[in-house]
C-alpha cells in the first residue's frame, strides 16, 4: 500500500512564507504525476498545483505567482513553496500522487493557517 507522507504546515501571518513536502511510498518508476489540493473551511476540495513527471505544472489562478511546486522524482518526493500568504489559503492541504496505471493515493492532510 502507498503512503504519503506531508509535513511542513503550520500557522503564519498574512505576506508569510511555508514550504510543504511530501513522500511518496511508491516505486520511483511507476510514478506519474503529483501535486496538492486543498480543503478550507466549509468548502470542496480544490486543486492547488499539480506537475508531470517531466516538471511541467498547472496552478489554479489564485495561487499563481505566489506558490511553485516541484518534485525530486529520485525521492518520489513533492514540494509546494507558498509565499505571500493569504487568509483564504487557509485549509487543509492535501498531497495526491499517481501511478502509471492510473492509481491515485492522497496523503491525511496538513493544516496551513494564515492570520490576518
Amino acid at each position: 500500500q502507498v503512503q504519503l507522507v506531508e509535513s511542513g504546515g503550520g500557522l503564519v501571518q498574512a505576506g508569510g512564507s511555508l514550504r510543504l513536502s511530501c513522500t511518496a511510498s511508491i516505486n520511483i518508476f511507476n510514478l506519474n504525476a503529483m501535486g496538492w489540493y486543498r480543503q478550507g473551511p466549509g468548502k470542496q476540495r480544490e486543486l492547488v498545483a499539480v506537475t508531470g513527471r517531466g516538471g511541467s505544472a498547472i496552478y489554479e489562478d489564485s495561487v499563481k505567482g505566489r506558490f511553485t511546486i516541484s518534485r525530486d522524482n529520485a525521492r518520489a518526493m513533492v514540494y509546494l513553496q507558498m509565499n505571500n500568504l493569504k487568509s483564504e489559503d487557509t485549509g487543509v492541504y492535501y498531497c495526491n500522487v499517481k501511478s502509471n496505471g492510473g492509481s491515485a493515493y492522497w496523503g491525511q492532510g496538513i493544516q496551513v493557517t494564515v492570520s490576518s
